[in-house]
């Protein structure tokens, strides 16, 4: 099936700096974000604490729930919406409940100022700092490790040059679903860096796909130049780059819109880590290659002039 005609030819090669200018701001934007906000926003998983799911027979507002907690002296209490449902929240406290009742102590205290009754807890969940610590070094592991393999299987399947392509693309979309994150206020936990392996896995298989047609045209169509070579070879793989990116992106922003507070942000991240990634495959990993290209003729160049001087 294709959606676009196969001799098509868009010059996106010849837009490689206005992406690089635009992505270079989607990144700027993100770490500015990052620094004023003192880094990642990580979840109970990876800082430890305690975190309580609790709905109420009536509508409220965080405030006010904060207020109501006041008295228990728990340190610092986070308190949010949970999905869309007015009456539910997730209360976060970043200290661990040494006396074990530190549910029975919420819901005494909510149900004095709302009325007995009012509130039900749906769900406690507590994490050691020590814990905590461990689980967030192993989930940034995974993906350095991730990242090394991709690095190594790229150089043996085609080049270098194309294993690098591959891993800075990789890293801007990383870096921009990061920014994204702190700009949003979302929280980092373990499903989230299940997004971003899921995420580095998505945009790599699109990368090679457009590598394998570069390799394959660049035998047929030496003379053309490489930069036209590239070029044709993202047109060549639009129909399928536009069938899948569209198909996946369909039930990804199905699951954000329907899926419910549980995995919101796990949505949220493949949502922006799905556009992100299918528009590195073209306008970051392949105008690298394009830029190695350049270098080496150059290098050749002066080479030769040195040699003939």
């Amino acid at each position: 099936m294709q959606i676009i005609k196969h001799d098509i030819n868009i010059d996106f090669v010849g837009k490689r700096k206005l992406a690089l200018i635009l992505s270079g701001v989607l990144i700027l934007i993100g770490m500015a974000s990052l620094i004023v906000n003192g880094g990642p926003k990580y979840g109970i998983d990876f800082v430890g604490g305690t975190l309580v799911q609790v709905k109420f027979t009536e509508s409220t507002d965080p405030a006010k729930i904060k207020d109501s907690l006041a008295s228990l002296d728990l340190g610092s209490v986070v308190v949010q919406s949970f999905g869309d449902d007015p009456k539910e929240f997730l209360i976060r406290v970043q200290v661990t409940d040494k006396d074990k009742n530190l549910s029975g102590k919420i819901s005494g205290n909510l149900n004095m100022v709302y009325g007995e009754g009012s509130v039900d807890i749906r769900r406690m969940e507590m994490v050691g700092p020590q814990v905590g610590k461990d689980l967030r070094q192993k989930g940034i592991l995974s993906i350095v490790y991730a990242m090394i393999g991709i690095l190594i299987y790229i150089s043996w399947r085609f080049e270098l040059r194309f294993a690098i392509g591959a891993i800075l693309a990789l890293v801007h979309d990383m870096l921009i679903t990061l920014g994204a994150f702190s700009i949003t206020g979302r929280e980092i936990d373990l499903p989230i860096i299940a997004a971003f392996l899921a995420i580095i896995g998505y945009s790599l298989n699109d990368t090679i796909i457009v590598y394998d047609r570069i390799r394959e045209n660049y035998g047929k169509h030496k003379k053309k130049g490489f930069a036209t070579v590239v070029n044709r070879s993202i047109n060549e793989t639009l129909s399928r780059t536009i069938l899948t990116s569209g198909t996946t992106l369909l039930v990804v922003l199905a699951l954000f819109i329907f899926g419910g507070g549980v995995i919101h942000n796990f949505a949220f991240a493949m949502l922006v880590g799905i556009l992100i990634g299918t528009y590195s495959s073209i306008f970051v990993a392949s105008p690298v290659l394009i830029l190695w290209d350049d270098y080496r003729a150059s290098k050749k160049k002066k080479v030769a002039a040195e040699g003939s001087s």
